[in-house]
């Protein structure tokens, strides 16, 4: 059986202040998934998901006691002088050329790094406490998990008891405007295995995944200020990924990010002149044309965009109507599961350096979903952007001046060619 009500409840905020509904497990996580909550040593809430039966039963229980000797997150902190400094709380600033708020979060400087060259501590704080070790500085309780979702232990937004969310100005200048980041930063590990990687989890696995972003999404949105909420997966040193491990993270903005401002520009200015759905257009368009469909199942389309900026780049979009994860059905979530597997394994393929084993794609996996409060997100439409840096076997698409300065992309091939080498990959309808 799923967690009690007791403990679903305890993973609520009591500050709900918008008509969303929490969190409410469906059948099959009410049958085949515990969610069970607990308290990290410096105040920081965890949950475990599981899915192995012998903890949905209640047959095994979590170690939920924290053996760390951690001050309060928010307490106040030792400086360089030896003084104590208050917690230093991310801000965000207005950037007034563009409109863009840019979280700032020096406590992020200390965070460690575990792969790559700018590595700067070993072990991995994300991996299960080891057995017959000491306690390792690591963030999971227990020695064994199926999936863990906790907040980040240096966010780059968060929500500080006691600090106003006043707007002050930079200089006392009203050009630039800067409040509190007031949002929330998760970490949501898929599997115990630091080795492991995303392609080789099960369906099942990745079906818990998927709840757990069904899960956030619908609790995430009940916190005061949150507008958006972003499950993505970094993955891949060259993406930037600090720790090598299978996971990924969920972001709770207190303001919509600047691409979905974009996107929703559009999607609203589309519906003020067609009285039509974009997003849901665009699928439809896409189905017709029918070139550039590379997956399909009985609930979701994996497309490559017409215009598709990336060397590898697909579009992953429900059948039906959905505006947000957590109005996912059952059989949609199944589904999800199934097809995401899917693409990470073709994904692994798409590049080979000739010897047909493929390699370990870095990528950015970004869902886009309505956003909490603003009125535009009746015409948006939930959709997942994958892309990869690489373009070639050998060779990384650098950002370069006309990307980076001007934002205007320059692309190396074609969605066509992109799809044509995805249609050599597998067949276009799975089951499902």
């Amino acid at each position: 059986m799923q967690a009690s009500d007791t403990d679903v409840a305890s993973c609520g905020n009591s500050n709900a202040v918008n008509e969303r509904p929490a969190y409410e497990p469906a059948a099959y996580a009410r049958e085949h998934i515990r969610i069970t909550p607990t308290t990290l040593a410096d105040g920081r809430q965890f949950f475990y998901l599981d899915d192995d039966e012998r903890y949905v039963r209640g047959e095994l229980r979590r170690q939920l006691t924290d053996p760390r000797e951690l001050s309060d997150r928010f307490a106040d902190q030792l400086g360089p002088d030896g003084a104590h400094v208050p917690y230093p709380a991310p801000q965000m600033r207005q950037d007034p050329l563009t409109g863009d708020w840019i979280p700032m979060a020096t406590a992020r400087m200390n965070r460690p790094i575990t792969t790559g060259p700018g590595a700067t501590a070993t072990g991995n704080p994300l991996a299960a406490r080891k057995l017959g070790s000491a306690y390792q500085d690591g963030e999971v309780p227990d020695t064994d998990y199926n999936v863990v979702i906790f907040e980040n232990r240096f966010p780059s937004m968060v929500q500080v008891p006691g600090v106003s969310n006043d707007t002050h100005y930079v200089d006392g200048c009203a050009l630039w405007p800067v409040k509190p980041a007031a949002g929330r930063c998760e970490v949501i590990c898929f599997d115990p295995d630091e080795n492991g990687l995303p392609p080789d989890l099960p369906v099942r696995r990745l079906r818990t995944v998927v709840e757990g972003w069904a899960f956030r999404t619908a609790e995430l949105a009940q916190l005061p200020g949150i507008e958006q909420i972003f499950p993505f997966e970094n993955h891949g040193v060259e993406i930037g990924v600090t720790l090598a491990h299978p996971h990924g993270q969920i972001y709770a903005y207190p303001f919509i990010p600047p691409k979905m401002q974009t996107e929703l520009q559009h999607t609203q200015a589309y519906w003020e002149r067609t009285r039509g759905n974009l997003l849901r257009d665009i699928l439809d368009a896409e189905l017709q044309a029918a070139e550039r469909i590379v997956m399909r199942n009985a609930s979701w389309v994996a497309y490559v965009p017409a215009a598709a900026r990336w060397p590898l780049e697909v579009h992953v979009v429900p059948v039906r109507d959905v505006l947000t994860l957590d109005e996912l059905n059952d059989q949609e979530r199944w589904d999800l599961a199934e097809m995401y597997s899917t693409l990470l394994k073709r994904g692994n393929r798409f590049f080979d350096h000739g010897d047909g084993q493929g390699m370990d794609l870095p990528y950015i996996a970004a869902w886009h979903q309505a956003p909490v409060h603003d009125a535009r997100r009746e015409h948006y439409r939930l959709n997942l952007q994958f892309f990869s840096f690489r373009r070639a076997a050998n060779k990384i698409k650098y950002l370069a001046g006309s990307e980076s300065g001007m934002a205007a992309w320059l692309s190396d091939t074609t969605p066509e060619l992109i799809a044509a080498r995805f249609h050599e990959l597998g067949p276009v309808d799975i089951a499902g």
